[in-house]
This record gives structure tokens, sequence and C-alpha cells, in this order.
């Protein structure tokens, strides 16, 4: 066992598989957590049931609305907004239900950034394929020394691993958000048209 951890030491890429590696190893926590906390709960189930049904029912009233461009009537556009307010209600009780879980996920995310940020600490985990823009740069070169802007530190590969690997092992578990929440819409959702 002793001459089998040298022989991982001196592996080419064994500090960057030890960060995706551990990427990993968080995101399933972090996943297992938002389980225990939220996705098993009756009232998330119930949550996430009237936000589809409402979407559903939004989307197919507003197919209807175009289908049929004669005369809008003032009875069906009033339909309308009461199904997208509930909508925007259901959606805003479940970002409030999934925010104790948040807060439990980020202290995670915080110790284990703080453990691998003092195992790799000037230490370059990767190599880029690229020469990156002035702002990735700062980032993925943050903390290494030298001139080499192909180098690539734990806390850059790192935050490329927990994006990707956590977005995916939320879909793959079928944990990601309802499709009329807000958090379907990505960081820039779609702006309101009556507002405008």
């Amino acid at each position: 066992m002793a001459t089998a951890i040298p022989l991982f030491a001196s592996f080419k890429y064994a500090d960057s598989l030890t960060v995706v590696g551990i990427s990993f190893c968080t995101a399933l926590v972090c996943e297992a957590i938002s389980w225990i906390l939220i996705y098993r709960t009756n009232s998330y189930k119930s949550l996430k049931s009237s936000i589809d049904k409402a979407s559903k029912k939004l989307e197919t009233m507003k197919t209807d609305n175009t289908s049929s461009k004669l005369t809008v009537k003032k009875s069906k556009t009033k339909k309308i907004d009461r199904v997208e307010s509930s909508l925007k209600e259901s959606s805003r009780d479940l970002s409030l239900f999934k925010f104790k879980s948040g807060a439990v996920v980020a202290l995670v995310l915080f110790v284990v950034f703080g453990l691998l940020n003092s195992l790799f600490e000037g230490k370059v985990v990767a190599k880029l394929p690229f020469h990156p823009i002035t702002i990735v740069r700062k980032m993925s070169h943050r903390g290494l020394k030298g001139d080499d802007s192909t180098d690539c530190s734990m806390a850059f590969l790192y935050l490329l691993c927990s994006i990707s690997i956590r977005t995916n092992l939320q879909k793959f578990l079928g944990f990601s958000p309802p499709r009329g929440s807000a958090g379907a819409g990505g960081l820039f959702p779609m702006p309101d048209p009556k507002t405008n």
C-alpha cells in the first residue's frame, strides 16, 4: 500500500484527476443533502406538480391565443394573467423552499474549496490548451507564480468541474428545476412582454 501512493503521485495527471474526483464527490454529497432536505418532501412534490400544471396550462392558453388571432377577449387575457401570477407565486415559494438547502450546500462547498485551496496552493494542476483572454487568465492563473498563461490553478478547474458536474448530475437524477419555474430560465430569463 505504501508504494501505491508515490506511484499515484508521480502520475502526470494526478492533481487534475484529484480535483475532478473531489468535485464529483462534492456534487454527489450536495445532491444527497438536497434530496434529504428538499426533493423527498411532499411540499416540494406538490409545488413542482403545481408549477408543471400551471406552465402547461399557460402554454396551451397562449398557443390557443396565437392560433385564433381574431379578437383577444379580455376574459382570456385575465385568465392568462391569473395563471401567470400563480406560476410566479409557486416559483417564488419553490425558491424559498430551496433556500435552506442552498445554505447547507454553500457551507459544504466553502469547506471543500478551503481544503483544496490549502492542498494545491501555488500548484499548477492543469494546462489549458489555449491562451485565455485577460479576465479568464486572472481566474485561471489565480495564486500561481510564473507568466505561463496556460497554467491552470485548482480554483479555476474546481469551478469549471463543479458547475458542469453538478448541473449534469441534477439532470441525470431528475432534480433539475421544473420547466416553468424561475430557475429554469437560466441566468438571463426572458423579459415580461407586458412590462415593456
